[in-house]
């Protein structure tokens, strides 16, 4: 495909082959929801496991331009793709690794998203990795490697490939998050840090909040869903205006011209580590109430878990909204499901809701064109008048928060 198109892109997500997935990930329903939510690039996820490894060479062809698409384009896994979501979808390979390793006396937990430039580069990666650890236990693999030693295995197999660190403040495992140890990126990946030039901010951040972090500065900053089923594709997105190819992305990535569009990315109040506290005992914190407390938990007096709050506010060195921040534009959306939800009155997951959000697709077209940019008449001519509103305030940020912690996502009301 040719020239410059703007188009959405998610890299970071999940096979079958992953702990806690669902049984849907196929390429064929990866495709079909790329489809329903407007999503033209998609990651294969989990590209050093064996098995899915195999699934792409069954299921995937080379397009002539570094990415690749179904060999069947027709095929969507069972899932119906109305004529109005119907487009062509792309598959990039990528995949996350999980390092747990021991640098200057200290145990470092660091997680890792990883672009390969074909799935020659991921078999020579995938091949370099099972050398040193078990790849087919997992498709997100755990291994002992020192961060630094992945990314020189990475540019071994592939000096194209790019790493970037995965939700880069989540608090366990993360380069930025409250137990890594480290305090900046080129601090983690030591020598190899100039060759990482974008960061994943992850559900429980927004670009605003990495700008406020000076050593941030030279990063893009992209968000992705880390799908764990494939209706959960395009909950974070990254907008490209480039060509659909993978030197495109990568450019833009790199900032090579414009090519980089900014992030769709969650209301971070509705991650799981936004704030800090304890589930069990059902504590929601702010870093303020945390600090008051000597983070302390006041249910059962021990150490509450430290959110992306007040982490970043740890390492800021600005002031939020500074106008010296580079520019990283954005917009928070809240899925069409859970808006209506919060109509309908029952849950996401209902058939009642799900009935209503594929008549609306069907009508209108993919989820994110309707949440963000479709007219709002045309919204309420299908609609009705209550979702244009209800659209109308997630478009604006006028939403009501109650911020998730410690692993429990947070709520997002419109109304």
């Amino acid at each position: 495909m040719g020239g410059e198109v703007n188009f959405l892109a998610d890299l970071h997500i999940h096979s079958p082959y992953s702990r806690a997935t669902s049984r849907d990930l196929s390429f064929e329903s990866l495709s079909a929801w790329g489809q329903l939510k407007g999503i033209t690039l998609i990651g294969t996820g989990d590209c050093t496991h064996p098995k899915w490894l195999g699934e792409m060479k069954k299921k995937l062809a080379p397009d002539n331009a570094g990415l690749y698409k179904l060999k069947r384009e027709k095929e969507t896994g069972g899932v119906e793709v109305p004529p109005s979501c119907a487009r062509e979808v792309r598959f990039i390979i990528t995949g996350e690794i999980s390092t747990i390793f021991k640098r200057d006396g200290k145990v470092r937990k660091v997680h890792h998203v990883v672009v390969l430039p074909g799935l020659d580069a991921a078999e020579r990666f995938a091949g370099e990795l099972g050398k040193r650890g078990n790849v087919k236990a997992d498709g997100r693999p755990i291994l002992g490697l020192d961060a630094r030693d992945l990314l020189e295995i990475l540019l071994t197999a592939s000096r194209a490939a790019a790493l970037i660190p995965a939700h880069l403040w989540t608090p366990w495992f993360s380069a930025l998050g409250a137990h890594s140890g480290f305090d900046s990126v080129d601090e983690c990946y030591a020598d190899l840090a100039p060759h990482i030039f974008a960061v994943e901010t992850g559900l429980s951040s927004d670009p605003p909040m990495n700008r406020r972090v000076k050593s941030l500065d030279r990063f893009t900053l992209v968000s992705n869903s880390d799908a764990h089923s494939a209706s959960k594709i395009g909950r974070e997105a990254n907008r490209f205006d480039c060509t659909l190819s993978y030197d495109g992305v990568m450019n833009a990535l790199h900032g090579k011209g414009k090519g980089f569009a900014g992030t769709l990315e969650f209301f971070p109040e509705e991650g799981k580590y936004h704030y800090d506290g304890h589930r069990d005992c059902k504590v929601r914190l702010s870093p303020t109430e945390t600090r008051k407390l000597k983070g302390l938990c006041p249910a059962c007096g021990k150490p509450v878990t430290l959110g992306v709050c007040y982490r970043v506010e740890e390492l800021a060195g600005r002031p939020e909204n500074d106008a010296s921040a580079p520019p990283s534009p954005f917009q928070s959306l809240l899925s069409l499901p859970e808006l209506l939800s919060e109509i309908l009155d029952c849950g996401p997951q209902s058939k009642k809701v799900q009935t209503e959000h594929r008549r609306l697709l069907a009508a209108l077209g993919p989820e994110i064109e309707i949440m963000l940019s479709l007219p709002l008449e045309d919204v309420a001519r299908t609609g009705g008048s209550r979702l244009a509103e209800g659209v109308r305030c997630v478009r604006e940020g006028k939403v009501t928060a109650e911020p998730g912690f410690d692993g429990e996502f947070g709520r997002i009301r419109a109304f």
